[in-house]
């Protein structure tokens, strides 16, 4: 048993967009960053390093957020993502949710710790976010990681939809966690997942960005990342564009850029269309303007309905340009209706009416306009009668994209809670499998 009451945990969320990092008993986490880690290969630098030396690099130097892991040297915060450099890779460290490269998950933990928090990780017990799928092998590197390396006092990993449950105040619950990555449904009973019934597909934020640039790109419209071009006053308020050319930019950093503006014109001009979407019925809607970095306004049309609703109807994504390699895993990805009831009909017969009246929608891709009345629509038409559909959203779109974390803030601020920790004794004595004992 771990007693620690003086000093609060830390609670980390890592998902598949965005690493959320903060203090328990806060209601909103103090470091958001986004979880991807630009790698630079010391092994082609090494022939660059004479261009290097004339363009700056004391400058980087100085900035300690770089951690040279083995042959390379990786950057971690939107701050270092955001400066351009040579043979920069933008990597991700999760595939499908679950962990692959733990070396990347280690220098964001860092970062997160060292550069966000400011904080010891040798002080503070830590309460990790995991994914519902995730393996027995999984959690105890995790425990082993934090453990031997940062040397916590205590650890508890909790699943991300029992967070969200929690973080709405109720202990039985079906989440449907839309994020960057993909889309869970997991429903929640008495505070546990039960597994059997969770259901996932890889339609998240990241593949409607994706549709959203290559939709554009069809009607002759390429975003230009931020890197690509400066801005030239030439009369006052009026600015021309000038082209910079960087040839050693990789085609991930590029990627990442183009991301990171198309998902805002998705946040900004998108919403889920209350009927499925139908070419015909959306030709002749009026347009929405929105201004680019490069100073150039498109005008958006159909496509703020289409893109939104590639959650509901995954097939849909076929009729894009471009997203050719969608089709192969297209026939087995279900709509997000489709997906709930088929989670709820995995569960116990007693338990139904109880997930239909409370389905909870987390995550960043959740946050759309509309979502949550579409949603309720759907399920309205395809569950049994009996049900009682009650599809329920945080207000805010703060709460809503950080449910996972305050739920975790929550439970690690409880004092009832305080005996379920995970220890470094017990650690020491029972080794990292004991971890599947004390969380469950």
């Amino acid at each position: 048993m771990y007693g620690g009451d003086e000093v609060s945990a830390i609670v980390l969320d890592l998902g598949s967009h965005t690493c959320k990092a903060g203090y328990a008993g806060e209601d909103a986490p103090k470091a958001v960053f986004p979880s991807v880690v630009g790698s630079i290969d010391q092994m082609e630098v090494d022939d660059s390093a004479n261009a290097e030396k004339n363009s700056g690099s004391a400058l980087e130097s100085k900035n300690n957020a770089e951690k040279p892991k083995g042959n390379r040297k990786l950057y971690v915060g939107s701050q270092n993502l955001g400066f351009r450099r040579d043979h920069m890779e933008v990597l991700s460290p999760l595939k499908d949710g679950i962990v692959a490269d733990w070396d990347l998950v280690d220098s964001i933990w860092d970062h997160a710790f060292r550069e966000c928090l400011l904080i010891d990780p040798k002080e503070h017990p830590m309460l990790l976010a995991e994914p519902s799928s995730n393996t027995q092998q999984q959690r105890e590197r995790a425990a082993e990681l934090m453990f031997e390396k940062y040397k916590v006092p205590a650890l508890f990993l909790a699943k991300n939809a029992v967070l969200t449950s929690f973080a709405s105040g109720r202990a039985t619950s079906l989440v449907v966690d839309s994020g960057g990555g993909s889309t869970t449904v997991a429903p929640v009973h008495d505070g546990y997942v039960l597994q059997k019934a969770v259901i996932s597909s890889p339609v998240g934020g990241e593949f409607l960005t994706d549709c959203l640039i290559r939709s554009l790109e069809s009607k002759g419209i390429t975003i230009k990342p931020r890197y690509a071009f400066k801005r030239k006053e030439i009369r006052p308020r009026e600015f021309q564009t000038v082209d910079v050319d960087f040839p050693n930019t990789t085609e991930s950093y590029k990627l990442y850029s183009q991301r990171g503006i198309a998902s805002d014109i998705k946040e900004c001009v998108c919403r889920a269309p209350d009927t499925p979407y139908d070419e015909t019925a959306y030709s002749n809607i009026p347009m929405t303007p929105y201004e680019l970095p490069d100073g150039q306004t498109i005008e958006i049309g159909a496509d703020r309905f289409k893109i939104p609703d590639v959650l509901f109807n995954p097939s849909l994504a076929l009729t894009i340009p471009g997203m050719e390699s969608f089709a192969e895993t297209s026939p087995s990805v279900r709509g997000l209706p489709q997906m709930v009831i088929e989670s709820i009909n995995k569960c116990d017969v007693d338990i139904r009416r109880e997930l239909f009246s409370s389905i909870l929608l987390a995550g960043g891709t959740a946050s759309m306009q509309q979502l949550k009345e579409r949603l309720e629509k759907d399920l309205l038409e395809e569950s049994p009668q009996a049900a009682r559909v009650k599809v329920l959203a945080s207000g805010n779109a703060t709460e809503r994209r950080f449910s996972v974390w305050i739920g975790g803030s929550i439970l690690a601020s409880l004092g009832s809670f305080q005996q379920m920790w995970f220890s470094k004794s017990e650690y020491e004595e029972h080794g990292a499998s004991y971890i599947q004992r004390k969380c469950p």
